[in-house]
């Protein structure tokens, strides 16, 4: 993690620089000694996390703290200080966690892989949403193969051994079995909900009551397609009906 240091103390930020490289988590360390400082150092290198002291020189770090908050992809904070009065206040502004001075080594490896694992997590769960949003779909058409994105698909159907893949444009028909389509789809935005019909979850513009129990959805291409009773349980725990 690229991580910022604030603090106005020279010996504090040398103490916790000591302490930080021993944390295999941390890739890289600037400090700064004021706001301005900070901001100006954020705007030359990207930074994961942020140490930052409470009392700056003739300043507040929750100050900076609420700056950094309106970000639009802002960085962890971890308040490092010697002022315990302060603690709800930062974590009102978000604070990944706070951390007393004199600083420990095993405090502070613990705050740092807690806000490691945060990361992580967001960068994975971004890239899934990401991977799942963006990938295509091949669909052959006679000779000619198609590259749809998935998210512009709002539901496939088959019908006389002919599934028709209908999307935000056009509509395309191929002898792929919907089975076989089905394996390429997303599974966290693409749902079978009858044996002819999958939908994508998000395409769907409205949901009502339908016989022996089931529903109805209307697509946003206005598609009505009934949802089985071998798929509604799943269906409305996924909808969270």
């Amino acid at each position: 993690m690229h991580t910022l240091l604030v603090d106005d103390e020279p010996l504090s930020r040398n103490e916790l620089t000591y302490l930080l490289k021993k944390c295999p988590e941390i890739t890289s360390i600037v400090e700064a000694e004021s706001i301005e400082e900070a901001l100006e150092k954020m705007l030359y290198q990207p930074v994961d996390l942020i140490f930052l002291d409470i009392h700056l020189t003739n300043e507040s770090g929750l100050t900076l703290a609420d700056k950094v908050n309106q970000l639009k992809k802002p960085p962890l904070i971890i308040f490092a200080t010697a002022y315990d009065e302060y603690a709800v206040k930062a974590f009102e502004l978000n604070a990944q966690d706070y951390v007393l001075k004199p600083f420990e080594l095993n405090r502070i490896q613990q705050a740092v892989t807690k806000a490691y694992r945060l990361i992580d997590a967001n960068k994975e769960k971004i890239k899934a949403v990401s991977i799942s949003i963006s990938t295509t779909l091949p669909i052959q058409v006679e000779e000619y193969i198609y590259m749809v994105k998935q998210r512009e698909i709002i539901a496939l159907e088959v019908k006389n051994g002919i599934t028709t893949v209908y999307t935000v444009q056009k509509d395309y028909q191929t002898r792929e079995s919907l089975s076989a389509l089905e394996k390429k789809l997303s599974p966290s935005h693409f749902m079978r909900v009858h044996r002819s019909y999958i939908v994508q979850l998000e395409a769907i513009q409205e949901i009502q009551p339908w016989f022996n129990h089931t529903v109805q959805v209307t697509m946003k291409n206005q598609l009505k397609i009934p949802v089985s009773r071998s798929y509604i349980k799943e269906f409305k725990e996924k909808m969270g009906l």
